[in-house]
């Protein structure tokens, strides 16, 4: 466990240290929500029926915006064949690193999407439905990115390859989590069901995330 948690502060420290964590991903996030009135127009009761959807879709794209460096800075350096080898199991070293990246990228998302939210004319009150949402459901955003972001570790311009297996893999999650938001805010379909499988979504991935990225970064060193 000490192995766990050291390679966790590790991955967090250097994801700080470089500003690819939550300050990339905070002003992408910033860019995406200040942008979408401009394109819209002044409709405020439009930019309020459609906040959380918007939201939801810079949350997404934020959190994928350094996946594809997740695993590539270890493989550069050498340091991934070192963990490979280790005594920890890589599925356990892979989910360390996927949590650190959520610590430093997905969560700051959650905790500044009330502020952006005002921007796009959401009621307060409503904005804390739609960080629960978020707060559910971008564990999955990060772990289903893990397994593009190993495949892609030992390829040649593997960040576009990343997006295009990972983000079709991530429309349920962003279904789900757009209909529960809006559920909570509007209704009339209740805000259990949805706000359930999102919260089921971001536990199987969870533990098949690791897994998989695992079974892919052996395959890559092969």
């Amino acid at each position: 466990m000490s192995a766990f948690i050291s390679l966790l502060v590790r991955d967090m420290r250097i994801a700080v240290r470089v500003g690819g964590g939550a300050l990339m991903g905070a002003l992408f996030f910033l860019i995406v929500v200040t942008m979408m009135p401009f394109a819209i127009g002044p409709d405020l009761g439009l930019l309020a029926r459609i906040g959380p959807a918007i939201l939801w879709l810079g949350a997404l794209l934020a959190s994928l915006l350094a996946l594809d460096r997740l695993f590539a800075n270890d493989h550069d350096d050498g340091s991934l064949d070192l963990l490979m080898m280790g005594r920890m199991p890589l599925e356990l070293t892979v989910a360390a690193k996927a949590i650190a990246h959520w610590l430093t990228t997905g969560l700051p998302l959650v905790l500044i999407a009330p502020v952006l939210g005002l921007m796009l004319n959401v009621e307060m009150h409503a904005m804390v439905w739609v960080a629960l949402t978020l707060l559910a459901g971008t564990p999955a955003l990060t772990f289903i990115g893990l397994i593009g972001a190993a495949l892609a570790v030992t390829l040649r311009r593997g960040g576009l390859l990343l997006a295009v297996l990972v983000l079709p893999l991530t429309v349920p999650v962003l279904i789900f989590g757009v209909a529960a938001a809006n559920a909570a805010i509007v209704g009339p379909a209740p805000f259990g069901p949805p706000f359930t499988i999102l919260c089921a979504l971001s536990l199987a991935s969870l533990v098949l995330g690791p897994v998989a990225a695992a079974a892919a970064l052996r395959a890559g060193q092969e």
